[in-house]
C-alpha cells in the first residue's frame, strides 16, 4: 500500500482551527485565539528587520545559523561517528544502478537508502540528496521505507547524469520511529528536552553529506538537495545549516506563523516540520540562510497545508537578502496548479533548476519521472538490526543536564532565563496591569475581593483575595491552582461567597443556587477560621488555560492549540510562570499589601510553575509545594528546561532563593 500525505495528515484533513470554535468553545479559546495573533503579528513584523546591509546579513547569518542548529538540538553538535556504510545489494538498468544502502549517522542510529548511479561515467557527477515526504509504504506490517514511494525521483535524476542519494526518514523509514511526538503521542516532554524530530532528520542529512563526498564517483563541489512536503522541510534544514549544498529546490515545504499558527495549518503537520522556536523566528528567517546560493521555491496554488500566501510572504521576505547580494536571479519561485500532490508540472522545473547550477546546461528536460521498482526490491534490510536506536532516537538525541558538582547555579539561571522563558514580555516592555475589581463580598469576618488584571495583551486574568476583615494582615499568600484545585475552591467558596463566584460556579457547570451539603459549610466554616486566626491575606490564583480560561473542544484541539506555544517560542507552562509573576505585582500594589512577606504555593499540577516563578520573584518568603519537581517525562513542559537544569537542581535554585517547604517524607 502507498499513501501519499501531507506532513502528519492528508489536506482533507486540514481545518481552520480559529475560523470554527468546538461547539463548547470557552472564553479561553477566543482568548487565545486573539494572543496567538497578536504574537504572530510581532514576530512576523520583527523577522529579518536588523538585516539592513550587506555587512548586517554577513554578521546576522553567523549567529543565525548557530541558533538553528540549537534549535534544532544539534547544538553541541554530535560527534561525526563512522558511518559504517554498509551496501546489501544493487540493482540493475540499462540507464543506472540502484544500490541498496544503510549508514549510522549516530551508533545505531541507522539511515536506509537508495543511490542511483548513472551507467557509464567517465568523472565525478554532481549529486543530489533526496529527502522524502511522509508516504507510507508497507505491506503486511512490513515498512520498505518511503525511499519506496519517491523512487521515481532517484530514477530521474539517474537518468539525467547525477548521483541521486534518496533516504528514509526516521518516521517511515524500514525502522520505523516517530514523528508524532507532540502531535498525538503526548510526549510533551520532547518540548523541555528541546527536541524535535525535525533535528533528527537535519542531522542523518548531514551525515548523508559526508557519505556522498565519500564516494569517488561523486563531485562534492557540486551536491543539491531536494524533497516534497516534509522532505520540502528537510531540504530547508539542510541548506540552511551546511554551506556544501550549492543549489536547493525544496517542494511544499516551508511556510510562515500566520499560516502555521493563526490559520490552524499546524494541525497538518507533526513535528518534524518545527525547530524548538526558542529564539522566536518566523520562518523567512530559516529561508534566508540559504542566501546567496541558488535556490528555487516550489508550490502549488490549492495546497492546503503550505497555502500560497504564505509562501509568497516567505519569498517575498527572502528575496530582500537576494537583492542585498546582487544575485536576484539565484532565487526562483515556482507556482503550479494542484493540490499537495507530487505532479510533473512540479518536478520539471526542479530539474531545470539544478541542470542550470549544477551542469550549465539549460537544454529541454528529456524524460519524465516514474515508478521502475516493486518496494520489495528496494528494500535494504532483510532482518533489522537489534542495536538500532532510530525508533526511539527521541530519548537521547539531545544533550540533557546531569547531577554534578559542577553546576552553575548562576548560569543555569541566565540560560533558563534566555531560553525557556525567553517569550517574556522584554524589560519595560509589559502591558500595564489595568487592574479591577469587579466584585467584593464579607462573610464571617472575612472580606472576598475578586480582581481582574492584563498579564499580557489580550490575556485578562482573575485572582480571588481572601482577609480578614477587622484586622490588617500581615502575610500574603499566592496559591497557583490547577484545574483539579480550582474547581474544589469553587465548591468551598459556593458555601459562602456564590455571589461573588457565580460566573465562575456556571462556567464550571455548578449550580450557584443548588443546596449547600453539611459537609461543605463545615469546611467553609474551617476556612474563614483559618483565615481569621492567621490574619493572612490568601489569594487563589488560576492562571491561563485553567479555571475561567480553560480551553473547551476535544483532547485533539487543545492539543493543537498548546503546539502553537512551542510555533511562538513559548510553552502553555511557561506563560503560566509569567501570569504568577503578574499576579504578585498585582497583588503587591493593592492597598496594604505592597510590604507583607510574600509567601508562594502550589496545587499539585503546579508544582513547577510555582517553582520557577519562585526564582523570578524579587522577594519570596517562602515556596509551598505538595511535591517536589518531577521529571520532564511528568511535569508540565517548558522550552529547553532539561538541558539546562535536572529536578533536583531545580529544587536547589528555588532553596537558593527561598524556604521551600515540602512535604515530610513517609
Amino acid at each position: 500500500m502507498l499513501v501519499f500525505a501531507g506532513a502528519s495528515a492528508s489536506a482533507a484533513a486540514y481545518r481552520n482551527l480559529y475560523g470554527k470554535f468546538p461547539t463548547n468553545a470557552t472564553a479561553g479559546d477566543r482568548m487565545f485565539a486573539e494572543y496567538f495573533r497578536a504574537e504572530t503579528r510581532t514576530l512576523g513584523e520583527r523577522a529579518l528587520t536588523e538585516v539592513r546591509t550587506l555587512e548586517d546579513w554577513n554578521k546576522y547569518k553567523v549567529t543565525a545559523r548557530q541558533q538553528l542548529f540549537e534549535m534544532l538540538g544539534l547544538d553541541p553538535l554530535p560527534p561525526k561517528t563512522d558511518l559504517h556504510a554498509t551496501v546489501t545489494g544493487r540493482l540493475d538498468h540499462p540507464e543506472f544502478t540502484v544500490e541498496k544502502l544503510h549508514f549510522q549517522s549516530r551508533p545505531g542510529l541507522y539511515v536506509t537508502g537508495n543511490v542511483y548511479v548513472p551507467v557509464n561515467l567517465t568523472a565525478p557527477a554532481p549529486a543530489v540528496l533526496y529527502v522524502c515526504g511522509h508516504a507510507v509504504v508497507k505491506t503486511n506490517g512490513v515498512s520498505y521505507g518511503n525511499k519506496a514511494g519517491y523512487q521515481h525521483w532517484g530514477a530521474w535524476f539517474a537518468r539525467n547524469g547525477y548521483v541521486c542519494l534518496i533516504i528514509d526518514t526516521v518516521q517511515l523509514g524500514e525502522i520505523e520511529g516517530i514523528h508524532h511526538g507532540t502531535f498525538k503521542e503526548g510526549m510533551w516532554w520532547w518540548n523541555s528536552r528541546g527536541y524535535t524530530s525535525a533535528g533528527a532528520e537535519a542531522w542523518n542529512c548531514i551525515r548523508a553529506l559526508d557519505y556522498l563526498q565519500s564516494r569517488k564517483d561523486v563531485d562534492g563541489s557540486r551536491i543539491g538537495v531536494t524533497g516534497r512536503s516534509g522532505g520540502g522541510a528537510y531540504s530547508w534544514w539542510i541548506a540552511a545549516l551546511d554551506d556544501r549544498i550549492k543549489v536547493a529546490c525544496p517542494t511544499a515545504g516551508i511556510t510562515d506563523l500566520q499560516n502555521y499558527v493563526v490559520d490552524g495549518c499546524v494541525e497538518g503537520h507533526c513535528d518534524c516540520m518545527f525547530m524548538v522556536n526558542t529564539f522566536r523566528w518566523d520562518y523567512a528567517q530559516v529561508a534566508a540562510l540559504m542566501a546567496p546560493r541558488p535556490l528555487l521555491i516550489v508550490n502549488t496554488d490549492k495546497d492546503t497545508i503550505f497555502p500560497l500566501d504564505g509562501v509568497v510572504r516567505v519569498h517575498e521576505r527572502v528575496r530582500g537578502i537576494y537583492d542585498l547580494h546582487n544575485k536576484p536571479d539565484q532565487l526562483g519561485l515556482i507556482l503550479t496548479e494542484g493540490p499537495h500532490k507530487d505532479t510533473q508540472e512540479l518536478q520539471v522545473p526542479v530539474m531545470r533548476w539544478f541542470n542550470k547550477w549544477l551542469k550549465q546546461n539549460e537544454a529541454p528536460v528529456p524524460n519524465y519521472a516514474e515508478k521502475l521498482f516493486t518496494p520489495q526490491q528496494l528494500k535494504v534490510f532483510e532482518k533489522l538490526p537489534g542495536d538500532e536506536i532510530t525508533s526511539k532516537c527521541y530519548e537521547n538525541f539531545t544533550q540533557l543536564a546531569v547531577e554534578s558538582a559542577a553546576f552553575e547555579p548562576q548560569k543555569a539561571l541566565a540560560q533558563l532565563q534566555a531560553k525557556t522563558f525567553g517569550g517574556w514580555p522584554a524589560t519595560g516592555a509589559a502591558v500595564p496591569v489595568n487592574v479591577r475589581e469587579v466584585a467584593t463580598t464579607t462573610t464571617d469576618n472575612v472580606r472576598l475581593s475578586v480582581h481582574e488584571f492584563d498579564s499580557e495583551n489580550g490575556i485578562r486574568l482573575r485572582f480571588y483575595l481572601a482577609r480578614p476583615s477587622l484586622i490588617a494582615p500581615k502575610e500574603l499568600h499566592i496559591e497557583t491552582v490547577d484545574e483539579s484545585n480550582w474547581r474544589q475552591q469553587l465548591l468551598l467558596a459556593k458555601a459562602g461567597f456564590a455571589g461573588a463566584f457565580g460566573q465562575e460556579l456556571v462556567r464550571a457547570g455548578i449550580d450557584p443556587q443548588s443546596p449547600v451539603t453539611p459537609e461543605q459549610q463545615k469546611q467553609f466554616a474551617g476556612w474563614m477560621r483559618y483565615i481569621r486566626d492567621h490574619g493572612a491575606a490568601y489569594i487563589t490564583f488560576a492562571p491561563r488555560g485553567v479555571g475561567p480560561t480553560a480551553l473547551g473542544g476535544d483532547k485533539r484541539y487543545q492539543s493543537q492549540v498548546r503546539r502553537r506555544f512551542m510555533l511562538l517560542g513559548e510553552t502553555l507552562a511557561s506563560t503560566q510562570v509569567w501570569d504568577v509573576h503578574r499576579a504578585s505585582e498585582v497583588a503587591r500594589g493593592l492597598p496594604g499589601l505592597g510590604e507583607l512577606p510574600l509567601h508562594f504555593h502550589a496545587s499539585p499540577e503546579m508544582t513547577e510553575v510555582a517553582t520557577f516563578a519562585a526564582l523570578f520573584e524579587p522577594k519570596l518568603a517562602s515556596l509551598t509545594l505538595a511535591q517536589p519537581p518531577r521529571s520532564d517525562k511528568d511535569a508540565p513542559d517548558f522550552l529547553n528546561w532539561s538541558r539546562f537544569v535536572t529536578p533536583g537542581q531545580l529544587l536547589q535554585l528555588a532553596q537558593q532563593k527561598t524556604r521551600v517547604n515540602l512535604p515530610k517524607p513517609r
